[in-house]
């Protein structure tokens, strides 16, 4: 495990203990598991932007493809 020092501003500081105050997790817990949260929705995002951008690499090709199986659809 890491030991990490970082400055957060006052309110966010604040209302993260009166949220602490009554959920009764420690603190350190708490900051893990939004980091962890907060990481895993990076991740989703930049595996959208990745699939966007492949998607739009074969747009085309897939169009065509789709196209010739209409066209075999039609003749069976």
């Amino acid at each position: 495990m890491k030991t990490i020092s970082l400055k957060i501003d006052d309110y966010t500081f604040k209302e993260t203990e009166e949220l602490l105050s009554v959920i009764k997790k420690p603190r350190n817990r708490y900051i893990n598991e939004a980091l962890a949260s907060y990481n895993h929705l990076q991740k989703r995002l930049l595996l959208e932007k990745k699939l966007k951008i492949e998607s739009e690499l074969v747009k085309d090709n897939s169009a065509k493809v789709l196209k010739e199986f209409e066209q075999l659809e039609e003749e069976n």
